[in-house]
């Protein structure tokens, strides 16, 4: 399976010289402005991670692990190499090619299988990694006696999971359980699956082999990452638990499961403070997963993951699995695992963690490939930068580091500016976003607006969407507990007046909610930040993944 933007370099006319610079330290210099930019950030994208982004030339790092995901879908190291000589203005440096080579060498040449009953036996092709794995302590209490490399299966992802900081990827063809059996038929009336959609799945199912079965697809914010779940559910037909981020997407995977699929309500439970009731179909979430009552004691409902006859779990918003489901996780590597995700950035940097336990990445495909196709609104992005007045500047240069960040965030000239913007988007569906709830009361106060924080019930909270949905209200104010799972089809409009310093993905999460496709009408997302300081510094860090996207950021500066 490869990419639906594919990693092999487009065939186009060759502009001369070419648009990317490949230094000898694995840096890539793509100049902004060039003709081929956009067919080469793209390439890119599959097998280089974007380090920073300013207006004319963006800079990107080639990553072993990037590599490894691009190896797993089927890239050729050919083709990596050949895109990087036809895109380079200047020769591709030896050192750039070895690398490459070498990272995409590695994965294969460690292949887990099933032995006998209970055993799996790690299959190392290279000499030099054998003799490297035979004297590496670290890893002497995986070693079964009487057979080399072999392994209990009760360790498998451990195993995969040691092996991966070592720099060493497991293409892992032990199998699955099969999980108890539940038959799961997708609906045809009214509705079908876009051809993405099914591509993500098939690439996960891999025709219910080894091969597959265990995976990240990663699609766009409103691009239908819960329909390609439930392709994946009836391709796989067994009991299945949903783990997610909040009990709002709870709701709306029981509500699609009801309205997309022939399952009999009492097959879907929730499992939540609301609700324990597990069913054939659980949902869930992370937070339920790792609550306990204090630090000392251990997570009560953690078991939930581990000892049911699930035969598919699947992993929403991914990007953000706590560390306590890792270690979960490590135990069920016998259970398909799928991974749904809009970006597999990681503040935490854990993105190894992801690939040696949730497993590599089997689909992906461009948000503009998508925007282009119509399957996600074109959105026009703009920061806008005001100034502080006098006193407020004093506080902020006087405060602690630590302080500064929210001192800027909350400066009172940004709701002068969001009624602004309110008033020239009047006719649209708007959401007025932020980090900090006070800054928030305050917005909805002097706007006259809702306000949904974590605090706003539940009953109310949907009650104000749905009056969003019908066009009673035009706007609404919501905290960061909207970053997610808020089902929102009409809303064009964004502004953003705060949010969790440099987060990538939260600035991909908040685009994402305005992209649901709209008859051709484009979306609008604002970002408004204090002029020269540490907001403005995080913010061009948010922007970074959505840069790479494709998304260009303009910049205004106000007062």
């Amino acid at each position: 399976m490869t990419l639906v933007a594919s990693m092999d370099p487009p065939v186009s006319p060759r502009v001369s010289p070419g648009p990317l610079v490949v230094q000898s330290d694995r840096t890539l210099l793509l100049e902004v402005d060039h003709p081929l930019y956009p067919e080469c950030r793209d390439f890119l994208a599959g097998f280089a991670e974007l380090v920073k982004s300013p207006e004319f030339v963006h800079t990107y790092s080639l990553s072993a692990l990037s590599v490894w995901n691009a190896a797993a879908l089927g890239v050729s190291p050919s083709s990596l190499v050949e895109g990087l000589q036809r895109y380079a203005r200047y020769p591709v440096p030896a050192a750039v090619v070895v690398a490459v080579l070498e990272w995409h060498g590695l994965y294969g040449q460690l292949v887990l299988r099933a032995s006998t009953e209970g055993v799996l036996r790690l299959e190392v092709l290279d000499e030099a990694i054998q003799r490297r794995l035979r004297s590496d302590t670290s890893l002497s209490p995986f070693w079964l006696e009487g057979g080399e490399f072999a392994i209990s299966a009760d360790e498998r992802g451990n195993l995969k999971h040691a092996l991966i900081k070592l720099g060493l990827p497991v293409h892992d063809l032990c199998g699955y359980l099969a999980g108890e059996t539940l038959p799961i038929l997708l609906r045809t009336a009214g509705f079908s699956l876009r051809p993405y959609q099914l591509a993500a799945a098939d690439a996960f199912y891999q025709k219910g082999d080894a091969r597959g079965g265990s995976g990240i697809v990663v699609l766009p914010c409103g691009a239908g990452k819960t329909l390609v779940g439930l392709a994946a559910m009836e391709r796989v037909s067994c009991h299945t638990l949903i783990v997610t981020t909040n009990n709002v997407s709870v709701h709306q995977w029981q509500a699609e499961i009801a309205q997309r699929t022939h399952v009999a309500a009492a097959d879907v439970g929730e499992y939540t403070g609301q609700a324990r009731d597990i069913r054939p179909i659980t949902v869930t979430t992370y937070q339920m997963l790792t609550w306990r009552r204090s630090a000392s004691e251990p997570m009560v409902h953690l078991d939930v993951l581990t000892q049911r006859p699930w035969g598919l779990i699947i992993y929403d918003e991914v990007h953000l699995l706590p560390a306590p489901v890792f270690r979960a996780t490590a135990e069920i590597q016998a259970r398909r695992r799928l991974g749904l995700t809009a970006t597999l950035v990681r503040e935490d940097h854990r993105e190894d963690d992801v690939f040696a336990l949730i497993g590599p990445k089997r689909y992906d495909v461009p948000w503009r490939v998508l925007e282009a196709q119509g399957f996600i609104a074109p959105a026009t992005c703009r920061e806008l930068r005001l100034p502080m007045d006098a006193a407020r500047a004093r506080d902020y240069a006087y405060a602690r580091p630590r302080d500064q960040y929210r001192i800027a965030a909350e400066n009172p000239r940004k709701i002068d500016v969001v009624r602004d913007l309110l008033e020239r988007h009047k006719n649209e569906t708007c959401l007025v976003i932020g980090q900090y709830v006070e800054q928030l009361k305050l917005l909805a106060e002097r706007l006259d607006l809702p306000l949904i924080s974590g605090s706003t019930p539940h009953p109310v909270r949907e009650a104000w969407y749905a009056r969003l949905r019908k066009g009673d209200i035009r706007a609404l104010v919501v905290s960061k507990i909207a970053n997610f799972a808020v089902d929102l089809p009409d809303a064009s409009v964004l502004v953003q007046v705060s949010g969790t310093y440099g987060s990538r993905q939260e600035e991909a999460q908040r685009l994402g909610r305005i992209l649901r496709p709209k008859g051709g009408r484009g979306a609008s997302f604002y970002t408004l930040v204090t002029k020269g300081t540490d907001e403005q510094r995080f913010s061009t860090n948010r922007q970074m993944f959505l840069v790479e996207q494709g998304y260009r950021y303009e910049i205004h500066n106000l007062g």
